[in-house]
């Protein structure tokens, strides 16, 4: 039998397993000696740096917004305040699904699409990552218990509290004061990024928008400890933030609030301002809108139907409506006459109802057919005829008419603190030639002679004019802040004319105007305890041909002559000065001034010192009580 091969060799495998054991103690003393090293890297080499990022992940630095300073009128009484409110805000970096997310919150609370696009518009334009980004404002009790029940199957979303600018008297003030609304791009291009690295509203318009640095404070800081979702668990250190500075206003809400009434429906602006101080005590233009609606974010359709509407309910007529003076400006015409001579209290002319230039076949009507028989500069202002100014404003000439007029502000912004104002018209030959490149012609001198033609002036500029008149040539620099700077000394020349007393004479000529017979405003200052300097006015809309006469019946509302009023009282004491227009209104007399002696009724014979708080939501008037300045 052969021998059996023995293919099993005992020493060699013990070699070779000894061989494996080896390699594999080294590779594992390798990878162990290389996790050491890489630990010990990390936590000595390495330590400072990832503290640091440990600490950013735990511990927080954040901004924290100044609270917003309260706006009150002249008498302490609240007209914006700041009221908490309650948001549902989304951080998108916490959020894996975000489109899940925001259906899955739409099935708790209700939200709209025009919510929906504000939100990715406010996420696109955030200023730094893990920014909450506010989906709804304005929740209920309901709604916020609906958010917080889920908040478990809601990562990356959180309830938040913030005040929210807040006008208590809706629409009343909305022209003057404007409204707060959030930031957008091109605001945070030019704002101070430490300053507003916390706030998310600015000042747009108005007051709000003037005061914006006054108002909005100085941001404060907070070192704060958080979870991993993002929670505030423990605050460590706080900068407190100085809130913004109160401001009184000069703006009397009992009289806004009868302006506002007076003109009711209609479109027009009333501007009342102390002649002493000049202090604006009425700032109205109608229609006007709700500026709480723009604060947390207007809907598309709110917005479309103030935008589209054809009355124009966004436009600040008193600021920024440039309308024909038209008769309101004869006083201003006459003595710009007396002051060069062309004209005196004794000269007057035989009107027939109409003026004609020298071989020109057109006629100049006068506003009563008939015309005003013989007329002098007193009853030229009282009765309101037009020859008589067609007349002196002929031989004055435009230009002297023009530089004498600039002295009251017209043609230029009085500079009251609101932005956007406009300048009006004060035509001129080198007005005309600039900016038409054609030269002047006589007829366009007779126009301007009533207040018509190229000329234009807003609510503003005429009763800033108005109540430079009642000063007897003292400027006086309008305002909304009762604490804003007077212009320059050189601004604040009075206007001197080379007999004084004429002054005196236009007074008592447009006291006639509101007292006498024939005066054109004596309907609307019957009864009267005080004497009333005034001056009616028809400013023509729709331009009617030579042969025409003008038929209010057969006009569209659009189309018919606007109403105005400025006067001033009392005649002998001026105290308060007060411009109205009331668009399409047709008679001065009629429309517009009855509204002014509502307001000098309420500003000289006031029935109830504290008639405004009787009137205010129980909120406002528990703040204008508690907080007055």
């Amino acid at each position: 039998m052969a021998d059996h091969l023995n293919f099993k060799n005992p020493q060699r495998e013990l070699s070779i397993h000894r061989q494996r054991i080896y390699v594999a103690f080294a590779l594992t003393l390798l990878m162990a000696l290389a996790l050491i090293g890489r630990l010990a890297y990390l936590q000595i080499v390495q330590h400072e740096l990832y503290t640091t990022q440990s600490d950013k992940n735990r511990v927080q630095l954040e901004a924290v917004a100044p609270t917003r300073g309260l706006i009150y009128d002249r008498n302490g009484v609240l007209l914006a305040d700041n009221q908490p409110s309650f948001s549902v805000r989304l951080v998108p970096e916490r959020i894996k699904n975000l489109n899940e997310t925001l259906a899955l919150i739409g099935t708790y609370i209700p939200i709209s699409e025009d919510h929906l696009k504000r939100f990715h518009k406010h996420r696109k334009q955030r200023r730094r990552p893990f920014e909450a980004v506010p989906l709804k404002f304005n929740l209920d009790e309901k709604e916020i218990s609906s958010i917080a029940v889920n908040q478990h199957q809601l990562p990356g979303v959180e309830i938040a509290a913030d005040l929210i600018r807040h006008y208590p008297h809706g629409d009343l003030f909305a022209h003057a004061l404007g409204y707060v609304g959030r930031i957008n791009e091109r605001e945070t291009e030019k704002l101070d990024p430490e300053n507003y690295s916390a706030t998310h509203y600015i000042g747009k318009v108005g007051i709000e928008n003037y005061y914006e640095d006054s108002l909005h404070g100085r941001v404060g800081y907070q070192k704060v400890e958080k979870n991993a979702h993002g929670r505030i668990i423990n605050l460590l250190e706080r900068l407190d933030p100085t809130p913004g500075e109160n401001l009184k206003l000069t703006l009397d809400v009992r009289l806004q609030k009868i302006a506002a009434e007076s003109l009711g429906e209609r479109n027009g602006a009333v501007v009342a301002i102390d002649t002493l101080k000049g202090d604006i005590l009425a700032f109205v233009s109608t229609p006007t809108y709700n500026p709480n609606l723009f604060v947390t974010g207007i809907s598309q359709k709110d917005y479309s139907a103030l935008r589209d509407s054809r009355d124009r309910p966004l436009f600040n007529r008193a600021l920024r409506g440039q309308y024909p003076p038209a008769s309101t400006v004869k006083p201003f015409i006459g003595l710009a006459a007396l002051e060069n001579k062309v004209t005196s209290w004794s000269y007057s002319i035989k009107d027939p109802g109409w003026y004609k230039l020298e071989n020109d076949t057109r006629l100049y009507r006068d506003w009563k057919k008939w015309g005003h028989g013989k007329v002098d500069l007193e009853k030229a202002i009282i009765e309101s005829c037009d020859t008589y100014f067609y007349d002196i404003a002929h031989k004055l000439g435009i230009d002297p008419l023009h530089d004498f007029m600039a002295q009251f502000g017209f043609g230029e912004r009085v500079g009251i603190d609101l932005k956007g104002e406009a300048k009006g018209i004060l035509p001129s030959s080198f007005w005309k030639r600039a900016t038409r490149g054609v030269i002047w012609y006589p007829g366009e001198t007779l126009n301007v002679g009533i207040g018509q033609g190229y000329m234009l002036t807003t609510p503003l500029q005429l009763a800033t004019a108005t109540a430079i008149l009642a000063n007897k040539g003292k400027k006086v620099y309008p305002k909304l802040f009762k604490n804003s700077q007077q212009k320059p000394d050189e601004a604040q020349q009075p206007i001197l004319l080379q007999q004084q007393e004429n002054w005196l004479k236009m007074h008592d000529a447009m006291i006639k105007v509101s007292h006498s017979l024939h005066g054109t405003a004596r309907s609307a200052a019957k009864g009267a305890k005080y004497k009333i300097a005034g001056k009616t006015g028809t400013a023509q809309v729709l331009g009617i041909a030579q042969e025409e006469e003008y038929d209010e019946e057969k006009i569209a509302t659009y189309h018919r002559d606007h109403a105005l009023f400025m006067a001033f009282a009392p005649a002998d004491k001026p105290k308060i000065a007060i411009a109205v227009i009331v668009e399409n209104g047709g008679s001065g007399g009629k429309s517009a001034a009855p509204i002014a002696r509502k307001i000098f009724d309420a500003y000289l014979t006031p029935p109830e010192n504290n008639i405004a708080l009787h009137k205010l939501p129980p909120q406002s008037r528990q703040r204008a009580t508690l907080n007055p300045l």
